[in-house]
C-alpha cells in the first residue's frame, strides 16, 4: 500500500489563512442567499412563497445531484496545478456572475418571468458553489492527516465562513432599512462577486496539494460512490448530518419570518442573527480544546443537544420577546460552533478508513456525497416551509392569523428540536475514535 502523509504534521497560521480567505466571500453569499432571498422575493419582488419554496427546493435538490459529478471528477482530476484547484478558479466567475443575477431583476419583468430569471439564477449559482466547495472541503482534508490537526483546519474553515455571514447580515440589514432594496442589493452583489473572485484566486495561487495524492481517485464511479455505502462510519455520518440539516436550515429561511410577525420587530433580524454567529464563531476555539479532551463525537453530541435545546425554547416566543429570542440565539449560536468543525472533521476520519479499505484517496467522493445529504435536507426543508405558508394562509406583508402564527412556530422550533435530538440518539452508535483512528494511520504509514 502507499505511504500516507504522517499523522503528526501540523499546519502553519499562513496556510490556514491562505486556504480558508475565500470562506469569507462565498460564506457571505451563501448566507445572504440562504437568509434573505426568499424574503426578498416574497416581499419585495412578490413572487409567492409556495414559489419560492419550490424553486429553493428544486436548486437544491439539482445542486445535491451535480454534487457527485463534482467530486469524482475532482477526485480524477490530473493537472500539474492538481486535482482540486483547477475546480476551484474555474468556478470563481460563474459564482460571481450567477450571484450578481439573483439580486438583479431587469425592468419591467413580469412575476412568471422574475420567477423564471430567479429559477436560472439560484440554479447557476448552487451549480458554481458545489464546483467550488467540494474541492475546496476536499483540500482541506488532504493539508494534514492529523486527527486533531484536521479539527483545527475545520474549526478556521468555520469562523472564517460565518465571518462572511456577519457581513451578510450587515448587507441583509441596509436591505431591510433602505429606501430602495433593488439598487441595494445590486450594489452589493457586485461589489460582494468582486471582492469573491479575487480571494479565490489568492487561494489558488497560495495553497498547495499533495503530489502523493494526485492519480489515486476511483476510476469507476459507480464503485467510487458504492466504496462510501459500504463504509458503515460514513453510512451513519450521513444519516445523522441529513437529519440535523433538516432542522438547522430552519434558521436561514425563517428568523425574518419569526422576526417580524412573531416578536413583531423586523428591524431586530439582523441583531437576533447576529446573536447566533458571535458565540458560533468565538465558541469554536473552546470546542477545539474540549474536543481533544473528550473526542469529536462526545464533543458534537454535546452541542446537538444545546443547539436542540435552544430550538425547542423558540416555541414559547410572542411579540416583545426580545430577551428570550436573543438567549436562545445565543445557546444555539454556541452549540453551532462545535458541529460545523466536528462534522467535517470526523468526515476526514472517516476517508482514511476508507482508505485503509480500498487504497484509493476519494476526499472529492465523500464531501460529495456529504453535501449531496446536505443540500437535499435543506431543499426539502425549503419545500417543506412554502408549502406549510400557502397552507397556513400567509399573507405577506400583513398581520397574520394565529394559524400561520402557529405554523412558523412549529416549524422554527419544535421541528429542528426533533432533528436534533434524533440525529443526537443515531450519533451515539458511531465507534471511529482517536485510537482507532490512531491504527488507521498505522497500517496505511
Amino acid at each position: 500500500m502507499r505511504k500516507s502523509a504522517k499523522s503528526n504534521e501540523t499546519i502553519s497560521v499562513v496556510n490556514l489563512i491562505d486556504y480558508n480567505v475565500p470562506t469569507i466571500g462565498v460564506g457571505f453569499m451563501f448566507f445572504l442567499v440562504s437568509l434573505y432571498l426568499m424574503k426578498f422575493a416574497t416581499d419585495i419582488l412578490l413572487i409567492s412563497p409556495v414559489m419560492m419554496g419550490f424553486i429553493f427546493g428544486l436548486s437544491r435538490i439539482w445542486d445535491a445531484m451535480t454534487d457527485p459529478l463534482a467530486g469524482y471528477l475532482s477526485d480524477r482530476t490530473n493537472f500539474s496545478m492538481g486535482r482540486r484547484r483547477p475546480w476551484m478558479i474555474v468556478s470563481a466567475p460563474f459564482i460571481c456572475l450567477s450571484f450578481l443575477m439573483i439580486w438583479y431583476q431587469p425592468v419591467g419583468l413580469s412575476v412568471e418571468f422574475a420567477s423564471l430569471w430567479i429559477t436560472v439564477a439560484v440554479l447557476l449559482f448552487y451549480s458554481s458553489m458545489t464546483a467550488f466547495n467540494v474541492p475546496h472541503h476536499s483540500l482541506g482534508a488532504e493539508l494534514s492527516s492529523n486527527y486533531h490537526e484536521r479539527t483545527k483546519v475545520f474549526g478556521v474553515r468555520h469562523m472564517v465562513w460565518n465571518f462572511g455571514s456577519l457581513l451578510a447580515l450587515l448587507a441583509m440589514h441596509q436591505l431591510i432599512v433602505g429606501n430602495n432594496p433593488k439598487k441595494d442589493a445590486f450594489d452589493i452583489a457586485l461589489i460582494a462577486g468582486l471582492i469573491t473572485f479575487a480571494l479565490i484566486i489568492w487561494t489558488v495561487f497560495r495553497t498547495h496539494e499533495r503530489k502523493e495524492y494526485q492519480g489515486r481517485g476511483e476510476k469507476n464511479p459507480i464503485i467510487a460512490f458504492s466504496d462510501v455505502l459500504k463504509n458503515k462510519h460514513a453510512v451513519l455520518l450521513l444519516v445523522v448530518f441529513f437529519i440535523e440539516n433538516l432542522g438547522f436550515a430552519t434558521i436561514g429561511i425563517l428568523t425574518p419570518y419569526v422576526a417580524e410577525y412573531i416578536v413583531l420587530r423586523p428591524d431586530r433580524t439582523a441583531i437576533y442573527i447576529f446573536t447566533y454567529l458571535i458565540p458560533c464563531i468565538l465558541s469554536v476555539p473552546l470546542w477545539i480544546a474540549v474536543s481533544k479532551r473528550i473526542g469529536k463525537k462526545k464533543t458534537w453530541l454535546i452541542s446537538m443537544g444545546l443547539t436542540g435545546f435552544g430550538f425547542g425554547g423558540m416555541f414559547f416566543l410572542y411579540p416583545g420577546a426580545d430577551a428570550l429570542i436573543l438567549t436562545l440565539a445565543f445557546l444555539c449560536g454556541v452549540g453551532g460552533g462545535s458541529g460545523a468543525a466536528m462534522a467535517p472533521s470526523i468526515q476526514s476520519d472517516v476517508i482514511d478508513y476508507d482508505e485503509y479499505l480500498t487504497g484509493k484517496r476519494k476526499e472529492g467522493t465523500y464531501f460529495a456525497s456529504w453535501n449531496l445529504v446536505f443540500k437535499t435536507a435543506t431543499g426539502i426543508t425549503f419545500m417543506i416551509t412554502g408549502f406549510v405558508l400557502g397552507a397556513s394562509g400567509f399573507v405577506p406583508n400583513q398581520d397574520q392569523t394565529e394559524t400561520a402564527k402557529f405554523a412558523i412556530l412549529v416549524l422554527y422550533a419544535l421541528f429542528p428540536f426533533f432533528c436534533y435530538l434524533i440525529g443526537g440518539i443515531i450519533l451515539t452508535r458511531f465507534s471511529l475514535n482517536e485510537s482507532a483512528h490512531e491504527k488507521i494511520r498505522q497500517a496505511l504509514s
